[in-house]
């Protein structure tokens, strides 16, 4: 029996590499063990030895993302910055990342675990789902914050001002994916920001 430990003989971090580009663009349910083998020049027996399964691959291809092209979002989490200018870099930010063609457009997080059969896709939503929560839960928090600063008004729907927010970050993918072009979604990033005191300049 090989020690307990071993180096591993391949390269994780350009294994969830690739994993992360093939899930990015084609979604969890289209991209089939064989296609990740291709990609990521593993055997069958290697990716299951390191990674347990599909769905294994897919969890830890999605924090490689967060870790990423996906930190943008965390941005909202900075409760050091004004409210408002941490959502609009979010906002603006997270188009820039999503209409950059130097890797796949959209985001991973929104669009590739969706959607899915019953009994193969379950653990991909999960993994998706949970970190949408995440960013809703930011993105609600600086809206609370907004309100507590006076920025907003006292009366705000907290939920309906979130859900407004995130809604629009989520629908970016869709249109990014349809070829609406960068300075489009700026605009209309802002107008989703008008009621919000102080725009930024997002450069």
């Amino acid at each position: 029996m090989p020690p307990a430990g071993r180096p591993r003989a391949f390269d994780q971090e350009a294994v969830l590499e690739a994993a992360m580009l093939l899930f990015w663009e084609q979604g969890y349910e289209a991209t089939s063990l064989a296609q990740l083998r291709e990609a990521t020049g593993l055997s069958s027996a290697s990716l299951y030895g390191a990674f347990g399964s599909k769905d294994g691959l897919f969890a830890r291809a999605v924090e490689h993302y967060i870790s990423g092209p996906g930190s943008i979002t965390d941005v909202a989490a900075d409760e050091a910055m004004n409210p408002r200018e941490a959502v609009a870099r979010l906002l603006h930010g997270s188009i820039d990342m999503q209409t950059d063609p130097s890797h796949p457009r959209g985001c991973l997080i929104a669009l590739s675990g969706t959607l899915g059969a019953p009994e193969t896709g379950e653990a991909a939503r999960k993994v998706v789902a949970a970190r949408r929560a995440v960013d809703r839960a930011r993105i609600r928090a600086c809206v609370v914050r907004g309100v507590a600063a006076g920025d907003l008004p006292e009366d705000t729907d907290v939920d309906g001002t979130t859900t407004m927010i995130y809604g629009f970050l989520l629908g970016v993918s869709t249109q990014v994916r349809d070829g609406v072009p960068a300075h489009d979604l700026h605009a209309a990033a802002d107008a989703v920001l008008a009621n919000w005191a102080t725009t930024p300049d997002h450069g």
